[in-house]
């Protein structure tokens, strides 16, 4: 689609009605409360608001000191569609059906309302600016849009220098410093076309949607970018050499034989390729913040901002997602809303993605279907310290084998195929990188026990 057929689109879509929408405090005002919805694909917490002391985000920085910031906030999946499609339909992925990248979650649910789509119901215009739901194209969702566009860059944004790191063998593990600028990527094409909407929809209610591809693989970004971090500077993980051994299942890919036979050249060019990439998202959420300011939006703006599952970075010789450790199943989390009291300051409660869906019908005033099975989180915007909800759940899928995962504020415990395929306990108050594994130790009994018993059951003729 090109920028002319965009505008056109966006132009035609048909004006939503003026309503009263309900506000954080109580209050009402005379139009709908808009929705700015930014998923960002494989985030992790290398953020400089995170307390990551190399990483240069500058704009993210600004958008969690407006809003507030989720310290413990966990996804319900940890690859792409079935975490999407969890906190775009308000279901956990048992309920989904949806446990691989490739299911369309409308084959399994053809009568959900997603979010974007109940937005569109109570008449917001939605657009899709890039990745929000998979992207593949049986698990978009087009109930949910009135305009949708998928930038895809230009030619000159594949050129550069750069390589694959496993000499082609794993064709998504390659990086390249590219020529030209931002608009050269697909994500400086997202950015500029969100602005494009924001000046054409400033005056009526909106839900648009924005999915940032970057950091996530093939690690592509402006040369610039990758000029932040001289290799020499990062720092590579560095694992206890006593932790627990992992059993197969736990990590579950060939990859991992590929990584096994990285140079410490190799570990520092992933992470400098995925710094890269962070920064360039960065500075593309500063442009879309800049005009969310010159639009005097901020006002009447809810903004969401989060990645969909975490990552690891050479954690346990793992950089890739798709685990149950914390690095891939907790992700950054900042909610900006008008009239927060809470303003600049970070929530250490748990909240899943799951809630996110609620927490968005809840503050624009929206009847939810009630099926949802997440919590609103509102409360938690003006009173972060409250108590909250005690638990998590975080799934993978491992061909038959099912691992299912339970986070409290202390625990992390896992259980692969119901236990009978090993189980997991980490203690986070001694141990966050969560390398020794105490599940069998008998003085855990109780407790495993206990945080056994909240994880959810799945439905009859689920792994």
């Amino acid at each position: 689609m090109t920028r002319r057929q965009f505008l056109k689109m966006t132009t035609a879509a048909g004006v939503a009605l003026l309503t009263q929408a309900a506000s954080l405090n109580g209050k009402t005002s005379q139009r709908k409360r808009n929705v700015l919805f930014i998923v960002v694909d494989d985030l992790n917490h290398s953020l400089g608001c995170y307390g990551h002391r190399l990483i240069k985000s500058p704009n993210i920085d600004r958008l969690a000191a407006r809003g507030i910031r989720f310290e413990r906030a966990y996804c319900q999946f940890t690859i792409c569609n079935p975490s999407r499609t969890s906190f775009l339909t308000g279901l956990r992925p048992d309920s989904t059906g949806v446990l691989n990248n490739t299911t369309g979650f409308r084959s399994k649910l053809p009568d959900v309302v997603t979010l974007p789509q109940l937005f569109r119901k109570n008449g917001y215009f939605t657009a899709r600016v890039g990745k929000v739901f998979h992207g593949r194209k049986n698990t978009d969702d087009p109930k949910a849009w009135d305009v949708t566009s998928d930038p895809r860059g230009t030619p000159r944004g594949q050129k550069g220098q750069g390589r694959n790191l496993t000499g082609g063998r794993v064709k998504w593990c390659r990086w390249l410093a590219a020529e030209g600028g931002d608009e050269d990527q697909s994500d400086g094409m997202i950015a500029a076309e969100t602005i494009s909407l924001l000046e054409q929809r400033r005056d009526d209610p909106f839900f648009i949607a924005v999915g940032f591809h970057k950091p996530h693989d093939p690690f592509i970004a402006p040369k610039k970018y990758f000029d932040l971090y001289p290799p020499e500077s990062l720092k590579l993980p560095e694992d206890p050499p006593d932790r627990s051994p992992e059993p197969a299942h736990v990590i579950g890919s060939g990859w991992k034989d590929e990584f096994d036979r990285f140079t410490d050249r190799e570990r520092r060019e992933f992470m400098r390729a995925y710094y890269a990439g962070v920064s360039f998202m960065d500075a593309q959420l500063g442009k879309i913040m800049a005009a969310m300011e010159r639009l005097g939006l901020w006002q009447n703006t809810t903004v969401v901002f989060f990645g969909d599952h975490g990552y690891h970075l050479g954690e346990r010789g793992w950089w890739n997602k798709n685990t149950l450790f914390e690095l891939s199943a907790r992700a950054p989390l900042i909610m900006a809303t008008p009239e927060m009291k809470t303003k600049g300051t970070n929530c250490s409660r748990i909240v899943e993605f799951v809630d996110i869906y609620p927490t968005l019908a809840d503050l624009h005033g929206l009847a939810a279907p009630g099926n949802l099975e997440g919590t609103s989180f509102r409360p938690l915007l003006n009173d972060p310290v409250r108590p909250w909800k005690k638990t998590a759940f975080t799934q993978v899928q491992r061909g038959r084998i099912a691992g299912r995962s339970v986070r409290t504020e202390r625990w992390r415990y896992t259980e692969w195929d119901r236990g009978r395929q090993g189980a997991e306990l980490y203690d986070h108050n001694s141990d966050p990188g969560e390398y020794y594994n105490l599940a069998d130790d008998p003085k855990y009994a109780d407790i495993i026990k206990e945080l056994g018993k909240a994880i959810p059951i799945p439905a009859l003729g689920v792994p």
